[in-house]
C-alpha cells in the first residue's frame, strides 16, 4: 500500500467541466514525488483535490491506508497532511516566529522543540524571528511557509510551486532543504514549474496533461525519456 494513494481523481470547480480526468498520484513513505506538466494541465488542481480543497466527482484519496476522501482540509491536517500553497502562504504582518506558532494551532503539546527544528533547517529564520514576515525576501518567505507547515508535524508535506519567483541559487537551497526533510521520513509531494531541477531530486515523477497521467516514472527515468525531454524539458 502506497503511503499516499490518490487514485482516478476526476473533478473541477463548481459546476464547470472536469479539470482532473482520472489522474492518479501515489507516493511511498519518505519519498519525494513531483508533478510537472504544461500550464493548465491540472497540477495545482490535483494538489487541491488531495488536500480536500476540491471535492472529487470520482476517485479517492488514501493516506497511510486510511480513506480521507470525505475529510475537510483541517481534518486532513489532523491526519498528517501539511500544505503550502503557491501564494498567500504566510501572514505578512506577523513576525516569523508568530507565523510558526500559527502553524501549530491544532497542537496541544509543547511546540518549542519543533520551532527549534525549523530554525535548524532554516537558520536565517532564527536570525529574523522577530521580524515581520512581510519584510523578508521571496526565498525567505517560502522558508517561513514551509516551516509553518512543518509545525503541524506532517507525515505528508505538499508544496505547490515552492520555488516560484526565486533566484536559481535560492531554488537550489530550497531543494536541498526539501531533500533534508524527506530524509527525516516525511513524504513530499510537490508541483514544480522548474521541471528539470525538480525531477533531479524526485523519487517518483508524474507528467500531467489535461488532468490525466501522460508519463510516470522515477525522476531519472523521466529525465532520460526522449519524448518527455523534447516536450516538457526543453530538449
Amino acid at each position: 500500500m502506497n503511503f499516499l494513494n490518490a487514485s482516478n481523481m476526476r473533478g473541477g470547480y463548481g459546476r464547470g467541466a472536469d479539470i482532473l480526468n482520472g489522474a492518479t498520484i501515489t507516493v511511498e513513505k519518505g519519498q519525494i514525488g513531483v508533478i510537472v506538466g504544461p500550464n493548465g494541465a491540472g497540477k495545482s488542481t490535483a494538489m487541491k483535490a488531495i488536500f480536500g480543497m476540491l471535492a472529487l466527482r470520482e476517485g479517492s484519496v488514501l493516506l497511510d491506508g486510511a480513506d480521507i476522501t470525505a475529510l475537510s482540509p483541517q481534518d486532513r491536517v489532523a491526519q498528517g497532511m501539511g500544505f503550502v500553497p503557491q501564494t498567500n502562504n504566510i501572514f505578512t504582518s506577523m513576525t516569523v516566529e508568530e507565523n510558526l506558532e500559527m502553524g501549530a494551532f491544532l497542537r496541544k503539546d509543547d511546540i518549542r522543540p519543533t520551532i527549534a527544528q525549523v530554525y535548524d533547517l532554516f537558520p536565517i529564520l532564527a536570525d529574523k524571528r522577530r521580524q515581520p514576515a512581510g519584510e523578508l525576501s521571496g526565498g525567505q518567505r517560502q522558508q517561513v511557509a514551509v516551516g509553518r507547515a512543518l509545525m503541524t508535524r506532517p507525515s505528508l508535506l505538499m508544496l505547490d510551486e515552492p520555488t516560484a519567483g526565486v533566484s536559481p541559487i535560492v531554488m537550489d537551497e530550497l531543494f536541498d532543504r526539501i531533500i533534508e526533510i524527506a530524509r527525516t521520513g516525511i513524504t513530499i509531494l510537490m508541483v514544480e514549474q522548474n521541471a528539470r531541477q525538480a525531477l533531479e531530486i524526485a523519487d517518483i515523477g508524474y507528467v500531467l496533461v489535461q488532468g490525466a497521467n501522460a508519463y510516470t516514472g522515477t525522476g531519472a527515468e523521466l529525465m532520460a525519456d526522449p519524448e518527455v525531454r523534447r516536450t516538457f524539458l526543453g530538449g
